[in-house]
Formats: C-alpha cells, structure tokens, sequence
C-alpha cells in the first residue's frame, strides 16, 4: 500500500509536530534515534518533504526541521504523494499494472474497500490533527 520510506516520512513528521515549533528546530541526529530511521535516509525524505513545504528548515547553527501553522494544515495523502508517487494508495496491492474493476487481480475485491476508506482517511486528516490525537493520548507513537 505505501512504502517504507512514506512510512519513515511519516513516523518523522509526527514526530516534529509533536516536539518542534519555529523556536524548537530539531536537527537529523536528534531525530533518528526516536524514530528508528538512519540519519541520512531520514535526512533525504525530509529534504524532499521540505522542498514541497510540508515540513521546514533552517540552516545554521540555531537551524533544524520544524513544523510551522501551516505545515500541520497539510494532509496526510500530501506524504504519501510526494514520497511514493501519486496514485500510490490506489495502486493494485500485488503491482499488476493492468488490475483494475474490469481485469482485477486474485486480491482487488478483498482490498477495494479498505483502500477507499483508507485514501478518504489520509484525504481528510491533516499533520495537526494526528499530532493532536498523540497529545491527548487517544492514539499511541512510540517516540
């Protein structure tokens, strides 16, 4: 469905919007051991993720990642998209180039569903409210 990386994205942008703002940067080296992910993969996603202004970064000694206002308005499927590809989430869950509702593969109708839900799930919830939720303790992130 999505892929490591989108995943790794993810757990690092949850991550900021949990623990930095404009005056609490975070750099990469603080970053990777809470979330598992080796400095220089998780360095390269958040370049990504900030040339496309969905996380934001200064550089310098006082610099780091962060999470602005309008950083945690942006949608989860934003993510997934600049990571993996838009249409990643619709994707046949076996690669068939050619599944779809006419020529579906062995699990298309299995996953039809939860994939709508899925995508309408990551449609409709922003950075912010996932942040929010792990601050009321009504979802659980290991950092």
């Amino acid at each position: 469905m999505i892929s490591n990386s989108s995943k790794y994205a993810l757990k690092a942008v949850l991550y900021l919007a949990v623990n930095s703002n404009e005056s609490n940067k975070i750099l990469i080296k603080n970053l990777s051991d809470p979330i598992n992910v080796p400095q220089a993969y998780i360095a390269k996603l958040l370049q990504e993720l900030s040339r496309h202004n969905i996380v934001s970064s200064t550089r310098g000694p006082n610099g780091g990642f962060y999470l602005s206002e309008a950083n945690r308005e942006t949608q989860l499927i934003d993510i997934v998209n600049v990571i993996d590809g838009v249409n990643r989430l619709n994707s046949c869950l076996l690669s068939l180039k050619k599944c779809n509702s006419e020529k579906p593969c062995p699990l298309h109708k299995f996953v039809g569903s939860f994939k709508t839900d899925l995508m309408k799930n990551f449609e409709n919830n922003t950075i912010g409210d996932m942040a929010k939720d792990i601050k009321l303790g009504k979802s659980f992130l290991p950092l």
